[in-house]
């Protein structure tokens, strides 16, 4: 039957409408906004970084006998721009693609729809951004600001400066050498014959290691990622007490990402010996867990194998000391084990989950004693299912 006027949808219809509409509600407003502010920080850090790039770093005095500084300047193997791509691209589509086709694993998909599935893999993969992008701004304007402030020389200076050494004496700014030679004293930049101002000012930005920093933050938190998706961990026994509860618990934690934690397993599990009962027995306490395999571990470190490469060039290529490098290595490891768990859960409790949204209400800031930025309300929510990464967000 046809209506003339639009025809009033039936109860079946009113339903299903009502629940695709569930499915794929929108989260709120105020939350969403939130959210893309972290972003602007985040390139608000970026920027700030590339600006003091176009700063003009200290120049510190050198001595023209200085071996350490006597390197020739030779081209560099491997460029910012190619740091960039190994270190922002190649990370962002293998995270894009590690979540579009493992996550939420094969468990969940049984159990969730295609709207719920859909959201969380778009929650999955901007969380996965969001901390790469935080790990590498981090490191970037670390170091780019510590380079300017120390204005280090590197280790090919006097090759860049090209030293005017028929006037020497004009430019000595200390030392008490001069009765050995007119060389052993120090002298300031001005002595520098070289024309092109971007060399020389590069000359006095070796502390820290930009290519490590940066090699190191991106790469890494590649390979924390690979290992929190796949289950990569050194296995090991929970800080409390081995039980038959928690055996179960751990029971339904496949790889990556499962939803069907309410199931339990046969009490008859080798390290259970009944419910409420503390494993003891060494035999059945080793059954709680095992080792990934070893093909796993391979390729989750190839990132790390690449990071260490990037910056073993800084050094045989003679753009850095050591010392340099070491805290450049240092700066992007710091950056990429925090921002890491920043929007993940811990490698050896978080079974591949990125940390879930924050309450509406709580989207921009808390007060004194709230306690986090999950309402109780919220989180007993989340804990039955009745919400999804993103999706109903109160």
């Amino acid at each position: 039957m046809s209506c003339l006027t639009p025809c009033k949808p039936t109860k079946r219809q009113h339903t299903t409408l009502l629940e695709t509409m569930r499915r794929f509600a929108m989260p709120p407003i105020g939350l969403t906004l939130s959210y893309i502010l972290d972003w602007i920080v985040i390139l608000a850090f970026a920027a700030a970084g590339g600006g003091l790039n176009w700063v003009s770093p200290k120049h510190r005095p050198f001595s023209l006998l200085d071996l350490s500084i006597s390197y020739p300047y030779i081209p560099e193997s491997i460029s910012a721009a190619v740091v960039a791509i190994i270190s922002i691209v190649a990370p962002a589509v293998i995270v894009f693609l590690v979540v579009a086709l493992f996550v939420p694993g094969p468990r969940a998909n049984r159990s969730m729809t295609r709207g719920q599935i859909f959201r969380l893999k778009l929650w999955e993969i901007e969380k996965g951004w969001a901390g790469l992008a935080l790990a590498l701004a981090t490191a970037f304007f670390i170091t780019q600001g510590s380079k300017n402030l120390f204005g280090r020389p590197r280790p090919d200076l006097l090759d860049r400066c090209q030293p005017d050494l028929s006037n020497i004496a004009a430019h000595v700014v200390g030392g008490y050498g001069q009765s050995l030679s007119e060389r052993w004293v120090l002298v300031s930049s001005s002595i520098c014959t070289r024309r092109d101002a971007a060399v020389l000012d590069d000359g006095f930005r070796s502390f820290p290691s930009g290519h490590a920093s940066f090699s190191w933050s991106g790469l890494l938190y590649l390979t924390l990622f690979l290992c929190s998706k796949f289950s990569i961990s050194i296995p090991h026994l929970p800080l409390q007490p081995v039980t038959a509860d928690s055996v179960k618990s751990n029971e339904q934690e496949m790889l990556p990402l499962h939803h069907d934690r309410g199931n339990s397993v046969d009490s008859t599990h080798p390290a259970i010996s009944n419910d409420k009962q503390t494993v003891t027995n060494p035999v059945n306490i080793r059954n709680y867990a095992a080792s990934p395999p070893n093909y796993h571990v391979v390729l989750a470190f190839i990132p790390v194998a690449v990071a260490l490469y990037i910056t073993s060039t800084r050094f045989a290529e003679f753009y850095h000391h050591a010392f340099d490098i070491i805290v450049g290595s240092l700066i992007g490891i710091a950056a990429a084990s925090l921002s890491f768990r920043w929007y993940h859960l811990p490698l050896s409790r978080g079974q591949g989950w990125a940390w879930g949204p924050r309450s509406a209400n709580r989207a921009f800031g808390i007060g004194v004693g709230t306690g986090g930025y999950v309402d109780e309300a919220f989180s007993r929510d989340r804990s039955q299912g009745r919400d999804v990464e993103a999706g109903r967000a109160r």
